[in-house]
């Protein structure tokens, strides 16, 4: 009995000291990644402001082939919402809606995951012109995870994780656009 208490206090013990370190732990992540591509800003920019477009280059969108796609709205404009719900739980099911665009600089989507767990996230492209035929893309994500799941970000590394997806999503958009 008296084993049973001492185990059960150490595992109380730990279980407060991992409350208590979560309460001082950011709740906030972001990743940016960021491509050159040859081609000129614009054309580019109106390649991206077209939410279905990132069927094509998402690392995401390739991960089930068998996804269900539904679209709202005109491709291209503000409240334009793309869905998606899929068996594959990496994947899982929610909608991304474009919710700011700046003319030829900036998008701006909110993501509202619904499976496998909710939750919500603000991601954005932005291109910026290096010269007449080159421009860079910038694709970045913002979340937060509210206490005591914010515990997570003490041990995984949310950029590297998401990064990789980006990086290769953006490499995917550069060899679309420069074929």
């Amino acid at each position: 009995m008296n084993i049973l208490i001492i185990i059960l206090s150490i595992l109380f013990g730990l279980i407060l000291l991992l409350l208590i370190i979560a309460a001082f732990t950011k709740k906030d992540f972001n990743c940016e990644k960021e491509i050159q591509i040859n081609q000129p800003k614009q054309k580019v920019f109106d390649y991206i402001r077209l939410l279905k477009n990132q069927d094509n280059f998402s690392k995401w969108a390739s991960m089930d082939p068998n996804m269900k796609k539904t679209y709202s709205g005109e491709d291209g404009t503000i409240g334009f919402i793309s869905a998606w719900e899929s068996n594959n739980k990496n994947v899982g099911q929610g909608e991304q809606e474009i919710i700011n665009i700046i003319e030829g600089l900036r998008i701006d989507f909110k993501i509202r995951f619904i499976k496998p767990f909710k939750s919500f996230a603000d991601s954005y492209m932005i291109t910026e012109e290096l010269d007449s035929n080159q421009c860079r893309v910038k694709w970045g994500f913002e979340s937060r995870f509210n206490y005591p799941m914010n515990l997570m970000l003490l041990f995984s590394d949310m950029d590297k994780m998401i990064g990789k997806d980006f990086l290769t999503g953006l490499t995917n958009l550069k060899n679309i656009l420069e074929k």
